[in-house]
């Protein structure tokens, strides 16, 4: 297995209360299996992340490994508890990721939740968000955090995953529940919403596109994006909005990385 990195970024959003400083941990794309991302992996994984000291977690999608055909994947109930083990003074707070979706049978048919990864999450005391937003306050400061559903939940085929997807994301239900002038951090497994996003958002963090899994020259030959490499990997700016995409943790599609190792990511903001 590639060696674990930490990924760090500082930003200080447009609006953004001075005197106010939040440092988040994001963990995207775990895709626990039986061969690499067993349970002593994410354990250690959980740990190297709460020694970074969070005022909050979040998670960003994908707990599930996709590489069912060639690998095993690790029991729901085995990744859940090791995640439960992450510690946050606000708390550990995540949304789904398409595969969560797509290996999921029963949810497929009914299209719709509830799902056995979100199930699983919500057994061990991760609160789940689906089109929802929760207030916090830190040092006399409120924030919201807002999470969205997959915007690739339902397959129409599943030979050709890609083809005619249906997504259950709503971003704007999602910000009516915003209720003050309050800053928002957003979660959103893939980064594709971001072009929609309003400036009303200081930050999006995302995951699913794994930085590519494969970069050379800071740049990815193939992107699971309809917007190719723009919104791969890293930090974005854009009209003074702001995106993070982790490289994720995980494999997808073949078990390689190269030029972007699997990262947790630590994002100070303030």
């Amino acid at each position: 297995m590639v060696r674990l990195h930490v990924k760090h970024d500082q930003l200080k959003p447009k609006d953004w209360p001075n005197n106010f400083r939040l440092r988040i941990v994001a963990l995207a794309d775990i895709h626990a299996c039986t061969t690499w991302m067993t349970v002593p992996r994410i354990d250690k994984i959980v740990a190297r992340a709460n020694a970074l000291k969070p005022d909050i977690v979040v998670l960003l999608g994908d707990y599930l490994s996709g590489m069912h055909l060639m690998f095993k994947s690790l029991p729901n109930n085995d990744w859940a508890a090791s995640l439960a083990q992450l510690r946050a003074p606000l708390g550990v707070h995540a949304v789904l990721g398409n595969h969560d979706w797509w290996e999921d049978l029963q949810a497929q048919a009914r299209r719709g939740g509830p799902t056995m990864a979100g199930d699983a999450l919500e057994e061990v005391g991760i609160k789940l968000y689906s089109n929802d937003a929760s207030r916090f306050e830190k040092d006399g400061h409120g924030f919201w955090l807002a999470g969205l559903e997959s915007q690739l939940a339902l397959l129409s085929n599943r030979r050709i995953p890609r083809r005619g997807v249906v997504g259950l994301d709503d971003l704007d239900g999602t910000l009516e529940q915003v209720t003050s002038d309050e800053p928002v951090i957003l979660m959103a497994h893939e980064p594709d919403i971001f072009p929609k996003v309003p400036d009303r958002v200081a930050v999006t963090l995302s995951g699913h596109t794994h930085g590519g899994q494969v970069r050379v020259r800071d740049r990815a030959p193939v992107v699971p994006s309809r917007y190719g490499d723009q919104y791969a990997y890293g930090h974005v700016i854009e009209d003074d909005r702001h995106l993070i995409v982790s490289g994720g943790l995980g494999y997808s599609v073949l078990p390689l990385r190269f030029g972007v190792p699997p990262e947790i990511n630590l994002i100070e903001i303030g």
